[in-house]
């Protein structure tokens, strides 16, 4: 087992690595003290039985960008599990996606192994191997790393080549390449991670949909997500979302204001955490009326129709089991209701689910099919 620490050791490994039709790739990183995930180890291995490696990114001598070109080399399938952590590293580390990128979480799930299956259930089914936890819950950035965090890491990218070879196959024999490349646009899209203070407000969970309460929400929350992003903390270190209610609530305008503050943390009581609350508060009371943030009370006003709904989750469930795939996958229990309450926008209707599903549910709107119980199962039937 090798523990890369040097740029020239990197290069060559990827250089191999481009000889082959793949490479597997994992990683693990801290977040808990940091607004940015911290990388602390990345998880290579070559397609078939070539060379897996561990690449240790906080050495000093090593720079990840042979990494990088290697993700831009469009040749090699970039295979992750669950990627979307793992590309949210790169991206905002590298500016880079890995092109094409092969996620097994999102095959597997078209290829009827559930929703969300983990890494583990899939080693297990198909790789037919079984994997220690133990190192699991681990601080990675500590070094040296011990032997049984090298294997655990290490198991992540070996098994993985048997699973990505088996799951590859399989949508061949059944055509769903295109439901997974559908997928995979939202992980390969940069407003997936890009957090912009201004919109950080819509993360605030709030019961009150008054536009001067939400005019200040909407200040307090882009102020702490900037401070987080340029300080590199995480937004609850600056203030928790209830202590930013209160505050709304309160609006304080002076120091001793934020000091009869129950929930706010004492370092926020002072310094440039207390004068960008104070100074937020005062802007959201400058906003005019038109400019209040409007929030999206759409499915609020919504008109389901109970019965149509109740017949979506049939049809819903029949094409499920049909196209073996999970109900969830393809449509929630929300969406079935938008649907029956007449919205055509949603992402049920919308490309290989409206092959599976989405076509036929506008048919069963337009009074175009039935459903017939045949013992235990539910066909379609066009009227």
């Amino acid at each position: 087992m090798r523990i890369l620490t040097q740029t020239d050791d990197l290069a060559a490994f990827c250089e191999a690595a481009r000889k082959g039709p793949y490479v597997t790739v994992d990683t693990e990183f801290l977040r808990e003290r940091t607004y940015y995930s911290k990388l602390c180890l990345v998880q290579l291995a070559q397609a078939g039985d070539g060379e897996a490696v561990l690449v240790d990114p906080l050495a000093e001598d090593l720079s990840l960008e042979p990494l990088y070109e290697l993700f831009r080399d469009t040749s090699v399938v970039k295979v992750f599990h669950a990627a979307r952590q793992d590309l949210e590293i790169f991206f905002v580390e590298g500016d880079v996606f890995p092109e094409p990128l092969f996620d097994t979480q999102v095959a597997a799930m078209v290829c009827g192994f559930g929703e969300q299956v983990g890494y583990e259930t899939l080693v297990r089914k198909i790789a037919k191997a079984s994997l220690d936890k133990t190192s699991r819950f681990t601080d990675w950035s500590r070094r040296p790393l011990t032997d049984a965090q090298q294997n655990y890491a290490l198991a992540d990218v070996t098994h993985l080549r048997v699973i990505y070879e088996y799951l590859r196959d399989e949508l061949a024999k059944s055509g769903r390449h295109k439901w997974v490349a559908e997928e995979l646009k939202i992980l390969t899209d940069p407003a997936t991670y890009t957090v912009e203070p201004s919109q950080a407000w819509k993360r605030v969970k709030t019961r009150t949909h008054s536009g001067k309460f939400l005019a200040v929400v909407r200040e307090l929350a882009r102020f702490r997500e900037g401070y987080a992003q340029s300080r590199n903390i995480p937004r609850n270190r600056v203030f928790k979302d209830d202590a930013l209610l209160e505050l709304a609530s309160t609006k304080p305008k002076s120091m001793q204001d934020l000091s009869r503050s129950r929930l706010l943390l004492r370092e926020a009581r002072r310094g440039e955490i207390a004068d960008g609350i104070l100074a937020a508060v005062q802007t959201a009371q400058d906003v005019a009326p038109e400019d209040y943030p409007k929030p999206d009370n759409s499915n609020d006003k919504l008109q389901v129709n109970p019965a149509l709904a109740d017949l979506l989750r049939v049809l819903l469930k029949a094409k499920a089991e049909n196209a073996g795939v999970a109900q969830k996958l393809i449509a929630t229990a929300s969406e079935l209701d938008a649907i029956a309450a007449g919205k055509r926008d949603g992402a049920a209707l919308q490309g290989w689910r409206a092959e599976v599903f989405g076509d036929d549910a506008l048919r069963l709107c337009r009074g175009e099919l039935a459903l017939v119980a045949r013992g235990n199962v539910v066909d379609v039937v066009e009227l």
